[in-house]
C-alpha cells in the first residue's frame, strides 16, 4: 500500500512510513491505543482506554508523586511514558486531550503534552505543553488568556523562571483551546529552536532554547491534577 508516495511496514508494533528514496528521516506511527513497544512509563502510569471517541493511552502521575513534594516530585519534572526513540531533531506531532482528575490542586489546568530529547538518565530534557483550562475557549482572565501553551527545559528553566526572568512571555502562549477536547500539538525542532502549532496552527516560536541539542527520547508528559490521553502519535526525525 502506498500513501504518498511512501509505502508502510510494520515493525515491533510501530508503523514507518519509508520513502522510495529510502531516506533516513523515517517517520514512525503509533496509534497509541496500546503501550507501544518498549515504551517505559516514568513516576507515571499508562494504561489503553477509550475516551471521547478515541483509542488512546491514558497517563497520569502515580498516587506517590501526586502526594509529594511540589518543585520536586511534581511541577515542571521527569514524569512521562519514555518512548524508544532517538530523537535530536525533527517534527513530533500526537493528538492530547487533558482533564482535572478528582484530586487536582486548584492551580491545576490540565497539563499534558511532549517532553523530548530525553537523558538516558532523565536529567535532562525539553518539552512543550499544553495548559487546556487556559484555553481561549473558556475565557479566562489576563494573564491567564496567555498561558494555554508552555515551554520548558529540565531542570534549570522551569516555567517560573522563565516566567520571572522573561517577563515578556516569550516561553508560552495563548491557545484556541479548552479541556475536555482533543488537540493536535506539533513540534517542530531544530538545532536553535522549536515552533509549536496546536490544531494547525503557529502558536508558539521559541528562538532561544534553554538547553542544548543533544540526542534522546520522547516522551508522553503530564504534571499535577492531570489525567491525559494520548492518540496517534507520529515521529519524523531530521538527519
Amino acid at each position: 500500500m502506498k500513501i504518498l508516495g511512501r509505502r508502510t511496514v510494520t515493525a515491533l508494533g510501530w508503523t514507518l512510513l519509508l520513502p522510495a528514496s529510502a531516506r533516513a528521516d523515517r517517520p514512525l506511527m503509533h496509534d497509541l491505543a496500546t503501550l507501544p513497544p518498549g515504551a517505559v512509563p516514568y513516576r507515571v502510569t499508562a494504561e489503553p482506554a477509550d475516551y471521547k471517541g478515541r483509542k488512546a493511552l491514558r497517563v497520569a502521575l502515580t498516587e506517590e508523586v501526586r502526594n509529594g513534594r511540589p518543585g520536586i516530585d511534581f511541577g515542571d519534572t521527569a514524569s512521562f511514558v519514555i518512548l524508544p526513540i532517538a530523537f535530536r531533531n525533527g517534527t513530533i506531532e500526537v493528538d492530547v486531550l487533558g482533564r482535572l482528575t478528582p484530586q487536582a490542586p486548584p492551580d491545576a489546568r490540565g497539563f499534558a503534552g511532549l517532553a523530548y530529547r530525553i537523558a538516558e538518565d532523565r536529567s535532562k530534557f525539553e518539552s512543550v505543553y499544553l495548559r487546556p483550562l487556559n484555553g481561549l475557549k473558556t475565557n479566562p482572565p489576563p494573564p491567564r488568556d496567555r498561558r494555554a501553551l508552555q515551554y520548558f527545559a529540565y531542570p534549570d528553566w522551569r516555567f517560573a523562571r522563565l516566567r520571572e526572568d522573561y517577563p515578556d512571555g516569550r516561553y508560552e502562549s495563548g491557545a484556541d483551546i479548552a479541556g475536555e477536547e482533543w488537540i493536535t500539538l506539533k513540534l517542530d525542532i531544530a538545532e536553535d529552536g522549536v515552533q509549536t502549532s496546536v490544531n494547525g496552527i503557529e502558536r508558539l516560536v521559541v528562538r532561544e532554547p534553554k538547553a542544548a541539542a543533544a540526542t534522546g527520547a520522547v516522551g508522553l508528559w503530564v504534571d499535577i491534577g492531570t489525567e491525559a490521553y494520548f492518540a496517534n502519535l507520529r515521529v519524523t526525525p531530521r538527519i
